[in-house]
């Protein structure tokens, strides 16, 4: 199937009993045993005994995210973190090394920089990744994964995946890549030679901002080892409320995704344009430092920007409390336009490239109409006296 035909129907199982075209939410937490002395697969992961290791719609939301990034598997968990913390967990161990983006979510830089070298023995280098051959310079005998973002979090920074994929290959490294800024459709980091793509499906996936979710993809092999560890054992299982809310969340994904660019990039060029603005970073922009990586890897450049203000930190909270249409919120992805300010004082902003220490806006592009987010946006700077 096509990729639009696919968000559709995929993962979708009609209910014979009923006669329902979608599959019903299963809100059971148990599931029937056999009694004629067949073996139980106590692990729960091959077929339905209890919900905390697998349910129907957690296996219908796999099967259409499987479709979505071409993967023999997917594991699907609360939340992106529960996902990430999952990879991490259940294939690095006491010893080994990794090489993650310095650029990274926020839950992964917490744990690459304090829990996985405190209490499990991991050594970690965090680095810039945009320059593959950087990356390249910090690989060791013990190197076990590769961690990349891209685009990068908060600051759409490219990494190039087909090159980190050559450096990561020879050494049997592990090349993890974070997708969540790309979705699905715009970017198929295992087709460019990752081993694994992680996703937080609260974001595009979803779209909706009404449900947690996260989800890893790759080969079998990995990603049942992933399941036994994290699934089972650790509990981090997605609920069968949250799977149905984010697989009818998906249907709509294509045509989300092409507004969220089309939209995007109508603000980036306006941005981009206005003497008040220091830099204004969108992937499809030929003036984004990586632009030329983004053209190769990427189909479509999605709804993330990054910019920043000509005025110091009271300047930016004027900008921040004068927008009306957009809102000062966390997550991105969602169908109203989403903002965040980094301020100068952040823990993080030190791990960022230094255009960024003076504080900056990351902006998430929703479906509203473009000339609307830009009217807001210019009213705002007017009234933070940069217009």
């Amino acid at each position: 199937m096509k990729i639009n035909t696919a968000c559709v129907h995929s993962g979708n199982n009609n209910d014979d009993f009923y006669g329902a075209l979608h599959t019903p939410i299963y809100l059971t937490s148990n599931y029937r045993l056999p009694t004629d002395g067949t073996p139980v697969d106590w692990s729960g992961i091959n077929s339905n005994i209890y919900a905390r290791n697998r349910n129907v719609n957690q296996t219908a939301l796999e099967e259409k995210l499987k479709a979505l990034e071409e993967a023999e598997d997917c594991a699907t968990f609360a939340s992106g973190a529960a996902a990430l913390h999952a990879v991490f967990a259940t294939l690095l161990k006491k010893g080994d090394h990794v090489i993650c983006s310095q650029v990274c979510y926020s839950s992964v830089n917490i744990l690459f920089r304090e829990v996985l070298p405190e209490q499990l023995g991991i050594e970690v280098s965090m680095i810039d990744t945009t320059d593959a051959k950087n990356v390249g310079k910090h690989i060791k005998s013990n190197t076990r994964m590769i961690h990349i973002e891209t685009p990068g979090n908060p600051t759409t920074g490219i990494s190039d995946i087909s090159e980190i994929a050559k450096l990561a290959s020879p050494g049997n490294i592990l090349l993890s890549v974070d997708g969540t800024f790309a979705s699905p459709l715009y970017q198929k980091p295992l087709a460019l030679g990752a081993d694994l793509v992680v996703h937080s499906m609260t974001k595009y996936i979803n779209g909706h901002g009404d449900a947690l979710g996260g989800c890893v993809l790759g080969n079998k092999k990995l990603i049942e080892k992933i399941k036994l560890t994290a699934m089972v054992n650790f509990g981090g299982i997605l609920s069968p409320f949250n799977a149905y809310l984010i697989n009818r969340g998906l249907v709509t994904l294509p045509l989300r995704m092409k507004q969220h660019s089309i939209s995007a990039h109508k603000v980036a060029v306006h941005l981009s344009a206005l003497p008040c603005i220091r830099f204004a970073y969108y992937p499809g922009l030929d003036s984004h430092p990586q632009h030329t990586v983004a053209a190769k890897q990427m189909v479509g450049y999605s709804g993330m920007i990054s910019f920043a203000l000509k005025g110091d930190e009271k300047t930016n909270y004027l900008f921040l409390n004068a927008l009306s249409l957009i809102s000062h919120a966390v997550s991105l992805g969602d169908g109203e336009t989403l903002i965040v300010y980094n301020e100068v004082t952040s823990e993080k902003i030190k791990y960022y490239p230094q255009e960024f220490h003076n504080g900056f806006f990351r902006l998430s592009i929703g479906l509203e109409d473009p000339d609307d987010i830009i009217e807001d946006i210019n009213m705002a700077l007017t009234g933070a006296g940069l217009m």
